[in-house]
């Protein structure tokens, strides 16, 4: 653009000398007519001297410009990624603190493994807390309370370890009642349901005891004959043969 402006700018100041009359131009001898290229020349020099530097400052300037709005442009930028950068982190850690979260979450309701009455169980991350609350309901004397408390666990968690001896425990809540009849049920359910855990030896130790408060001596001897035929190795076996003793 620069060559172009001053090759425009040469040719027309050689233009306006030369296109001088010619009859005006016979009357320049050869030194004036060197003297005159070398005036235009010196001028065309001159022109091209202000046109470099007025070109120079103006790309300067425009350089100039162009530099700070790429500064602005990048410290905007740095700006940006700073901001997205922290985001980013803040995000990566509370991902993580919600997955510990619900890593500890879960573990806690998985199933445990415990022994009860000499067996390895599992038992739900609730279970121990709500059977614990109705024994000591029990223990407390509130057998009404019990009885409810028992039969609400077996009925919301019939798989749990605990159910057994939870089931057991309601017939015992039903017996210190005095209702033989429930009592009978649920240690049945013990008996039948659970027959190899260590409680359904004392249920039928229960079933015998209910009969006998019902004044039903035949069902109770059945009772006991039956602990001592399935479960002749137990404690409650002994107790058994002492109560068959009592009954002849």
């Amino acid at each position: 653009m620069r060559t172009f402006f001053k090759a425009t700018m040469t040719a027309a100041m050689l233009t306006a000398v030369f296109s001088a009359p010619t009859a005006r131009a016979g009357l320049f001898d050869d030194d004036e007519a060197r003297r005159a290229i070398l005036d235009i020349r010196a001028k065309i020099d001159a022109v091209n001297a202000r046109v470099d530097a007025k070109a120079d400052k103006t790309s300067s300037l425009s350089l100039s410009d162009q530099n700070e709005r790429l500064n602005q442009e990048l410290a905007k930028l740095r700006g940006q990624i700073e901001v997205l950068t922290n985001e980013l982190a803040n995000t990566q850690q509370r991902q993580k603190d919600f997955y510990v979260d619900l890593d500890t979450r879960l573990r806690k309701l998985e199933p445990q493994k415990v022994s009860v009455d000499g067996q390895e169980v599992n038992i739900g991350a609730n279970d121990q807390k709500t059977y614990d609350a109705a024994l000591a309901t029990f223990k407390s004397g509130d057998y009404k309370g019990a009885a409810a408390a028992f039969s609400s666990f077996v009925r919301s968690s019939p798989d749990s370890g605990l159910a057994p001896s939870a089931q057991y425990w309601l017939g015992n809540a039903y017996y210190a009642l005095r209702d033989y009849k429930n009592a009978i049920a649920a240690q049945q359910v013990v008996v039948t349901k659970y027959a190899d855990n260590p409680k359904a030896a004392d249920a039928l130790l229960n079933i015998s005891s209910s009969y006998t408060e019902l004044k039903n001596k035949p069902q109770a001897k059945r009772a006991l004959e039956q602990l001592l035929s399935q479960y002749p190795n137990t404690p409650a076996a002994q107790t058994a043969k002492e109560r068959l003793a009592t009954l002849k």
